[in-house]
């Protein structure tokens, strides 16, 4: 089985067709996500073709894009009214 790590992924484009090609390249790799942010669980492998492929798509000087690695549900925190998961072996998502 591949090893897979969860990754937040986001960005900032400014050019609208620069912005479109992202978003097919991101929605490819991601479980999930909304507007410009999305989580992705990917492999070494996985990871590699993602970060090759938006850099063929943005524009360093103008745009941004983040990929940053997600430790696990072990350090959950709360904010509000906000209730701590009483299962532990589920991730949830809401």
């Amino acid at each position: 089985m591949t090893n897979r790590q969860l990754y937040l992924a986001a960005y900032d484009i400014s050019c609208n067709r620069r912005l479109r090609k992202a978003l097919y390249v991101l929605r490819s790799y991601a479980s999930g996500g909304q507007k410009s942010v999305f989580e992705c669980f990917l492999s070494a492998a996985e990871k590699a073709d993602l970060l090759d492929a938006i850099a063929e798509v943005i524009n360093p000087e103008e745009d941004r894009f983040i990929l940053l690695e997600l430790q696990g549900a072990k350090y959950v925190r709360t904010l509000g009214k906000a209730v701590l998961p009483q299962d532990g072996s589920f991730f949830y998502v809401g």
